[in-house]
C-alpha cells in the first residue's frame, strides 16, 4: 500500500515520523536555554551542535521511554557505545534505534 509515492510500514513509524516526534522533544529542551532556534537534522550533534549537556539526555531518555515505553531504552542503546561515539551522538543514530526497536517490537 502506498499513498505519496511512500511506502507504508505496517511494522511501526517511519523514519521521519519519529524524528519529528524527537524534534518537538528536543525543541521544549532547547527553548530552556533559548536555542528555540536551532535546527534539528538527522546529522545534528547532540552535544556539538544542539549544546545538550548530560542532564538534558537524562531527560530525553524519560520522554522517550514515555512516549514509547519499555521498547525504547535509551540507557541500553548508549551502554556499548565509546565515550567519543556519545560525545558525537547524532539525532539521526538515535531516530535509527528508536525505528529499529519500534519495528522489531512490532513483529514479536
Amino acid at each position: 500500500m502506498t499513498t505519496s509515492g511512500q511506502t507504508l510500514d505496517q511494522h511501526g513509524p517511519t523514519e521521519q515520523e519519529v524524528l519529528s516526534e524527537i524534534t518537538t522533544m528536543l525543541a521544549a529542551l532547547l527553548d530552556e536555554y533559548g536555542l528555540d532556534d536551532a535546527e534539528v537534522t538527522m546529522e545534528s550533534r547532540f552535544t556539538g551542535d544542539l549544546e545538550l549537556e548530560s542532564i538534558d539526555l537524562v531527560t530525553l531518555a524519560g520522554q522517550l521511554q514515555e512516549r514509547w515505553g519499555d521498547r525504547i531504552n535509551f540507557a541500553e542503546f548508549i551502554a556499548g557505545m565509546e565515550l567519543d561515539e556519545i560525545i558525537d551522538l547524532t539525532v539521526g543514530r538515535l531516530v535509527d534505534y528508536v525505528v529499529d526497536r519500534l519495528r522489531t517490537a512490532g513483529r514479536s
